[in-house]
């Protein structure tokens, strides 16, 4: 029976693999011929691998939010779909709207990066759903679920914090990691020596005024994107600190491996991956870590409550 068991879960893999990588490609069409005519330094993988690498994790994670949510049916589907879309697809796709419409993404290719997420969020979430076997029934008995049930004036410190602990995190590994590739800083406009840390800190913010604003925008979205994984999680706070992160970081990084037209040189696109992976999924776990429950004190909050 184990054996039947493995198997079977083998067969759900696959299948779901194979669905994501049907949706990831179909959405991919609303693209199509719109993708500048650029030429692009090859990635760590071709097209085809970094496809399927790209679908193999993707698959992973989607099985990981649903198979540890107490959620079901309807509920956990449009949960997910909706915290998938906004965290893999829309916020992505601002900060191209920010940074790369006067670069590389023109004015019609830009909304169709918005439409090209959807076959996934809201088509393989719900099959997936399906397949693995949460599409039906009552939402799993939990006694207690403290998940973001506290104060109203304990959210909004908190959400402050989150937004400034996000910002921190994206300004220090910006510089520290990506914006030390001369490369990275010539395809941003700033070619050139690198400025000291304060220096271009206090440039940007004469330069670009609205950029730390968005940011915080930014954070308040990908905590919205969290809310879902957050309230109908069954598993303890680290694991689903864990699958926030992951969620945070994965999906929007792994496509760094294949070339890529609007990024078209190999060491932006890994300095990207490296500055966003580790930012992103330190953040989501920051995420958790204020949101799983109401604390008491500070003490309570950094755990050294007696």
């Amino acid at each position: 029976m184990k054996a039947i068991s493995i198997l079977g879960w083998i067969l759900r893999f696959i299948v779901l693999v194979v669905l994501f990588n049907v949706f990831f490609i179909g959405g991919s069409q609303a693209v199509s011929g719109l993708i500048p005519n650029i030429n692009s330094e090859p990635g760590l993988v071709s097209a085809v691998t970094g496809i399927l690498v790209i679908g193999i994790f993707n698959t992973l994670l989607v099985m990981g939010l649903v198979l540890s949510s107490r959620w079901r049916g309807w509920k956990l589907a449009l949960g997910l779909s909706f915290a998938y879309y906004g965290a893999v697809t829309f916020i992505m796709q601002i900060e191209t709207w920010y940074f790369l419409t006067n670069i590389t993404v023109g004015a019609q290719l830009l909304p169709r990066l918005f439409i090209m997420g959807i076959p996934t969020a809201f088509l393989f979430v719900p099959l997936g759903v399906w397949v693995l076997g949460k599409s039906r029934g009552k939402d799993d008995d939990i006694a207690s679920n403290p998940a973001l049930i506290m104060p109203v004036k304990q959210w909004a410190l908190k959400l402050v914090f989150i937004a400034m602990a996000y910002l921190a995190l994206y300004w220090s590994a910006g510089y520290f990691i990506a914006w030390q590739n001369p490369e990275l800083r010539s395809f941003y406009g700033s070619p050139g020596e690198i400025l000291p840390f304060w220096t271009h800190t206090i440039n940007t913010l004469q330069i670009d005024p609205w950029l730390f604003p968005f940011q915080i925008l930014r954070a308040l979205v990908w905590t919205l994107c969290a809310l879902p994984v957050i309230r109908g999680s069954k598993i303890n706070a680290w694991w689903t600190a864990i699958l926030v992160g992951l969620l945070f970081s994965i999906p929007q990084n792994i496509g760094h491996i294949m070339e890529n037209p609007l990024i078209p040189i190999a060491s932006i696109r890994m300095s990207h991956m490296i500055e966003t992976f580790s930012s992103t999924f330190i953040f989501g776990l920051i995420v958790v870590w204020m949101l799983h429950r109401e604390h008491k004190s500070v003490s309570d909050l950094l755990g050294i409550d007696h």
